[in-house]
């Protein structure tokens, strides 16, 4: 069960850097281009010697491509009874945060360095183990441009059992009253969507 949801956060972090995982490509990916006569292609290994950094970069978003479609899967598994909301705040400003702290200053890093990129590796690693052990994974700009939203909420439980101060992520809107099907990530951070009546 820990194993699980410590993958589940690793996942999540790693849908969160995939927009960094973009911005690398764009800025370091090298095709060249002849337009005028004469022009001969340069061969496919100078080519991959040219671009090491964006096919990572690929393999990366493709990897949280799977960690997604992992994450949106996992509800469909849901056995928890659902909850009502008995408070609700929406906290989606945490997508920004956790873009202009983390992801935004990577994008200055020296990618023709090899210190600067080994640098970026050991820092990416750091971040994520702070990232799953902090609980930070809930604040995620790449889930938000998903159409996903954060809330804080207080909830009713089977037994009428009262837990607060939960963080719920969503793709559906969500307000007081509503009943919730939902998935634990950690032991308060769920995964959850509107139970339509």
């Amino acid at each position: 069960m820990i194993e699980t949801m410590t993958h589940k956060k690793i996942g999540l972090y790693i849908i969160s850097i995939a927009l960094l995982f973009v911005f690398i490509f764009v800025l370091k990916v090298d095709v060249p281009i002849c337009y005028v006569d004469g022009c001969k292609f340069i061969g496919v290994s100078e080519l991959f010697k040219k671009n090491i950094i964006p096919i990572i970069c690929l393999i990366c978003l493709f990897w949280a491509l799977i960690e997604y479609k992992k994450f949106r899967f996992d509800l469909q598994g849901s056995t928890n009874i659902p909850f009502k909301i008995k408070r609700i705040e929406c906290v989606n400003y945490e997508h920004l945060t956790f873009l202009a702290t983390y992801v935004i200053p990577l994008v200055s890093f020296n990618f023709d360095s090899e210190r600067y990129l080994i640098v970026l590796g050991v820092l990416l690693v750091v971040m994520g183990v702070i990232y799953v052990k902090t609980d930070l994974f809930y604040a995620n700009p790449s889930l938000a441009l998903f159409g996903f939203h954060i809330y804080k909420v207080d909830g009713s439980f089977k037994n009428n059992e009262m837990r607060g101060d939960i963080i719920l992520i969503s793709l559906s809107k969500l307000s007081n009253n509503d009943n919730v099907s939902y998935i634990k990530i950690d032991d308060r951070i769920y995964y959850g969507e509107k139970v339509r009546e």
